[in-house]
């Protein structure tokens, strides 16, 4: 999303900004572009994202400057990448994780033996060896050195624009840990050969080596910065048909208008489009809420994100990348995201001064421990430790990274925080609404009920119905299928027709077998008996889906299908409303469905 909708006179720029590690380097940013005359910014570090309104007398080109000027990188952001890569699909984000995966393998495959080299020779001055000094150096300079060298870099570009982050701690931390153990082990007497090993235990004093400690930070904080890269260049990819017929697997974000592109069952569809060829079912609930999936085929439009549940489609392409729905959709969460809670800005203002009171508060414990009359190596191991605990800016990193996850994990669950500053009013929600499908229901159609013709054998009509349903990948043959399997098993089916949203046909021991809605049969000039009717229409109005088979002629039996309530949703709604809260059921069902599902929830209103 680069440009969006604002209050009139502004208009709203997202910017995606490069470089941030800490909230101190959010807010720097912020208040830089705070500082440009009738600019409001919003800047937030979990998603490194940078929300401005601006005037039209503003440009972007302005901002990304500003940016750039606080040492940061920028450009405006996009829901979706859209830009060109190389015919090779490299891009930018992938050179990143490769890169910093070669720091991280050559910090680990250092840091193990120094790690455990180090607190033994620390520990027990007995195992020490002649060299050992140049051997613990040996191991610890490619770590803190080029496994480090982003953090060193990151703290002298903000040093240079008049600035600090937690990458001047992280790498104040591992030069002085570093640098204080050249000194231990080369300058100070040696007063650890003289020492019991309990005593060091007891009585930790200077002399101590550090190295370790440094290798630890430099390896941790490089895991931590692979992982997030790497989930950030994860892209999907698309299979897109050439005009040859060749398929090829290329990034979803270099399909264009026009593309023809194969989605198999299973898959999620790239790109906004119409159907060439094929038929499926499309599971539809992430964007209408309906449970039952769409039937798609040739000449259906279709939308991304949504999920083909059986067989093979060709799709051309009408919209990629920001134009489709499932961008617009993701556009709104962004905006949502860039909202603050109220303690997620008082804890941007902390860390705006964070990194410079802990410089001062190392600087005073040293100061304290020698005024104190304290040895210089106890002092310097004193303002060492302030120095490297805080490393992590923890201040900083934890109030996002804990906002971020609740948010994530409620959309695992279901739930979708509309922003940070909701989360934190929700202690004064008095109305709960809840969604339909996948949350009080199971989103899963089951058989909800059997009903027989006269003269007709509940194996002999659900063996049959189940052999035709069995070739079809549809959910309503899914659940059908399994209803049989448990009771009596299938029998197998000759000559399979799927006859395009109505049912299908099948020759089950020699006798064809029809399957379907009343409407196929009626077409077909099947009879059906006026208490099956009636029971198929009991059903219908109840909000589930009557399935009828038949064989000679003559309509044998019928099921009932329905999204099923959750086992624990009625319980919840009860506690729910124990705590005083109003509950709503919303769904994109239609009404008899919506209101047959909320009387067993026991909601308050659908």
């Amino acid at each position: 999303m680069a440009e969006v909708d604002s209050p009139p006179g502004l208009r709203e720029v997202q910017l995606a900004i490069r470089g941030m590690t800490c909230a101190a380097c959010a807010a720097r940013v912020q208040r830089k572009l705070g500082e440009i005359p009738d600019v409001l910014a919003s800047v937030n570090l979990a998603t490194e994202k940078a929300t401005v309104s601006v005037p039209p007398s503003v440009s972007v080109d302005l901002l990304v400057a500003t940016v750039e000027r606080a040492g940061y990188g920028a450009e405006l952001a996009r829901s979706a990448v859209t830009a060109d890569f190389a015919e090779s699909g490299a891009s930018p984000e992938a050179d990143v994780v490769a890169r910093l995966r070669r720091r991280l393998i050559v910090a680990l495959v250092f840091f193990v033996p120094l790690s455990d080299l180090s607190v033994q020779l620390s520990l027990f001055p007995a195992f020490r060896f002649s060299g050992w000094q140049w051997v613990l150096l040996a191991l610890a300079v490619p770590v803190a050195g080029w496994a480090a060298w982003p953090f060193h870099v990151a703290a002298v570009r903000a040093a240079r624009h008049g600035t600090t982050s937690m990458d001047t701690l992280v790498s104040l931390g591992i030069l002085a840990a570093c640098g204080w153990s050249v000194w231990a082990m080369f300058a100070l007497d040696n007063r650890q050969s003289r020492t019991s090993a309990l005593h060091l235990l007891i009585h930790a004093s200077g002399g101590g080596i550090y190295l370790e400690v440094a290798a630890s930070v430099t390896t941790f904080l490089l895991a931590g910065d692979a992982m997030r890269q790497l989930a950030a260049a994860a892209a999907r990819d698309a299979c897109r048909l050439d005009p040859d017929g060749t398929e090829r697997r290329v990034p979803v974000t270099r399909l264009r208008s026009g593309d023809r592109f194969v989605t198999r069952p299973g898959e999620a569809i790239a790109a906004d489009g119409v159907v060439e060829f094929g038929e499926s079912a499309v599971d539809t609930s992430m964007m209408t809420g309906e449970s039952v999936p769409a039937e798609a085929a040739e000449g259906i439009a279709v939308s991304a994100g949504t999920i083909v549940v059986s067989g093979r489609l060709v799709i051309r392409a009408t919209r990629t990348g920001n134009d489709t729905q499932l961008a617009h959709l993701i556009a709104l969460v962004e905006r949502a995201q860039a909202d603050k809670s109220a303690v997620q800005r008082l804890a941007d203002r902390i860390c705006g001064v964070f990194v410079p009171a802990v410089l001062a508060a190392a600087a005073l414990t040293a100061a304290g421990w020698l005024l104190a009359g304290a040895p210089a190596e106890r002092a310097v191991s004193a303002a060492l430790a302030v120095l490297i605990i805080a490393c992590p800016c923890a201040l900083g990193l934890a109030t996002p990274a804990a906002l971020v996850v609740a948010c994530g994990r409620g959309a695992q669950l279901g739930i979708f925080i509309k922003g940070y500053a909701a989360l934190e009013a929700s202690r004064s929600v008095d109305t709960v609404l809840l969604d339909k499908t996948g949350t009080v229901t199971t989103g899963v159609l089951a058989v909800t009920g059997v009903q027989l013709a006269p003269e007709t054998s509940r194996k002999e009509m659900l063996s049959r119905l189940a052999a035709v349903e069995a070739a079809s990948g549809h959910p309503v043959a899914v659940a059908v299928t399994a209803y049989a399997r448990a009771e009596f098993g299938i029998p197998q089916v000759a000559g399979f027709e799927a006859l395009h949203g109505l049912g299908a046909r099948g020759t089950v021991a020699g006798v064809e077998v029809l399957a379907g809605r009343q409407q196929l049969l009626a077409d077909q000039g099947v009879s059906i008996t006026p208490a099956l009717a009636a029971q198929c229409g009991e059903w219908e109005l109840a909000g589930r889906t009557a399935i009828l088979v038949a064989w000679d002629g003559q309509a044998r039996g019928a099921v009932a299908l329905a999204d099923t309530i959750k086992p624990s949703a009625a319980a919840a709604v009860a506690e729910l409303r124990r705590l005083g809260l109003r509950t709503v059921l919303l769904t994109g069902d239609g009404e008899v469905v919506g209101r047959a599902i909320g009387a067993q929830a026991g909601v308050d209103a659908v």
